[in-house]
């Protein structure tokens, strides 16, 4: 099982592939959709990154599919800039699932 890359980066996709890990550049909202439900539909493709800029652009998707689908688990990850708080995403994220806030 792989890890796949979803990134606004060139950058941070050229650093996750010195470490093996396969991905894409998206940019905007439909490029990021289409490449989520392409590595959404790899067989082979166990945990999929994405680039909190990216997440941002499409959350309402990602979270329905972390809902509804039990694998490739997705993990947002901090851009190089960091202007998201990882933690408050996550956190916003189990409130929309279970109606909890952390």
């Amino acid at each position: 099982m792989k890890f796949y890359l979803i990134s606004d980066n060139i950058d941070t996709l050229t650093g996750m592939r010195l470490a093996g890990i396969e991905g894409e550049v998206a940019h905007t909202a439909e490029e990021t959709e289409r490449a989520l439900k392409k590595a959404m539909d790899r067989e082979d493709v166990a945990v999929i990154l994405m680039t909190e800029k990216l997440i941002s652009l499409v959350e309402p998707l990602v979270n329905s599919l972390k809902l509804e689908r039990p694998s490739p688990l997705i993990s947002e990850i901090p851009d190089r800039h960091a202007s998201v708080d990882v933690t408050a995403s996550i956190s916003r994220y189990v409130k929309d699932a279970i109606g909890i806030e952390l």
